[in-house]
């Protein structure tokens, strides 16, 4: 059996070394890259979103490799998501691919169905050693998320551009080549000091811009242009709530405090909107409503077509809450140039509106 999963960010990371303390060969396909992409459009139903085709890109190149096992997430809920893999094995059938398709429903079992699966595909190995690999992957997710969010705070401040960037690419190699807790947690301090350490300049309070938006177009920056990193070029610090492992707490856990940070953004949500349409729609809703006085702006990431984000985007320019937001809709027809001239108009923008407060603060007309 080899296994093999789409790319999302850095998750390949952790899996990998779930996998390879069972003793599982674990196939890692390239990172996203043009071709990826290019193989899930061609051959993608027409109107399928971009996490459709670049996850189908994934898992043709892993079936490349010779991966025969295809991990794919699902679910009931009303995201078309729990279709994807039922698709995707037909299509990767229909081109002569031998490969079985493993549809993981998270929101069912929770973490009891995550470990039953990693049972039955390490060959039933025994539940001491499943879960000490389990509880090393979740550190190596955890390690990295840590890092990266030290990124998003150095990127706007660093003296020399691209120093945060060249540390974090460093790091989440070293993460991943950490073979036990102490290695690891040695190449999480490193890191973290040497990014803290960095150069910066002086007197420098950079706007504060949150990323909202879908799942996978949040988190996997080949789907985004890496609008983060060019966000962090513009002088913008970015705050992201979605991070793998705060998902995995609340999702995969049983919660015996009840707090549960999709029930607050509902919550909020609730004058405007006040049930599920599906995907993040319902959470970017509430997003806008509990940042509203903390950031300067929003950047709002949506797959095209994606009903959800739609729905999301068209109840968020009516709100009241007074904080502006910008949607970027990210497909294969999306391109650098105009991503980056969107970004820079709205950064602009949200100079003016932060120096405008400042002089109605200060009693100038």
């Amino acid at each position: 059996m080899r296994i093999a999963m789409p790319h999302m960010g850095n998750l390949y990371i952790p899996f990998k070394a779930l996998f390879q303390r069972l003793d599982i060969d674990f196939v890692v396909p390239p990172l996203n890259n043009q071709r990826t992409l290019s193989l899930g459009v061609r051959y993608s139903p027409e109107g399928m979103c971009i996490p459709f085709k670049l996850t189908l890109g994934n898992l043709i190149e892993a079936a490349e490799l010779g991966a025969d096992t295809l991990i794919m997430p699902g679910g009931s809920g009303i995201c078309r998501l729990g279709y994807y893999a039922r698709i995707q094995e037909q299509i990767l059938h229909d081109l002569g691919y031998n490969v079985e398709m493993v549809q993981v429903g998270v929101s069912q079992r929770k973490l009891v169905g995550i470990l039953a699966l990693v049972k039955r595909l390490s060959n039933n190995a025994p539940w001491l050693k499943i879960i000490s690999a389990f509880r090393f992957g979740l550190s190596k997710l955890n390690a990295l998320d840590r890092v990266e969010q030290a990124v998003q705070k150095m990127r706007p401040v660093e003296q020399t551009g691209g120093a945060a960037n060249q540390l974090y690419g460093q790091a989440v190699a070293a993460i991943d080549q950490a073979d036990d807790d102490a290695a690891l947690r040695k190449a999480e301090a490193e890191y973290i000091g040497r990014l803290h350490r960095l150069d910066k300049k002086a007197s420098v309070r950079p706007l504060v811009v949150g990323v909202i938006g879908e799942f996978y177009v949040v988190l996997e920056p080949f789907s985004n242009l890496d609008v983060e990193v060019e966000l962090g070029k513009l002088g913008v610090e970015v705050r992201r709530t979605t991070f793998i492992s705060g998902w995995t707490r609340f999702s995969l856990f049983l919660n015996p405090l009840g707090v549960n940070e999709k029930d607050r953004l509902h919550k909020a949500a609730r004058p405007y909107l006040k049930r599920d349409v599906g995907g993040e729609g319902w959470e970017s809703v509430g997003e806008k409503v509990l940042h509203a006085g903390h950031y300067d702006g929003l950047i709002h990431l949506a797959p095209f077509t994606c009903m959800p984000e739609i729905v999301a985007q068209n109840i968020m320019s009516r709100t009241r809450e007074d904080i502006p937001v910008l949607t970027i809709l990210c497909d294969e027809q999306i391109t650098k140039t105009g991503m980056l001239t969107r970004l820079e108009a709205f950064v602009d923008l949200l100079g003016r509106r932060r120096r405008a407060k400042q002089l109605v603060g200060a009693g100038c007309e």
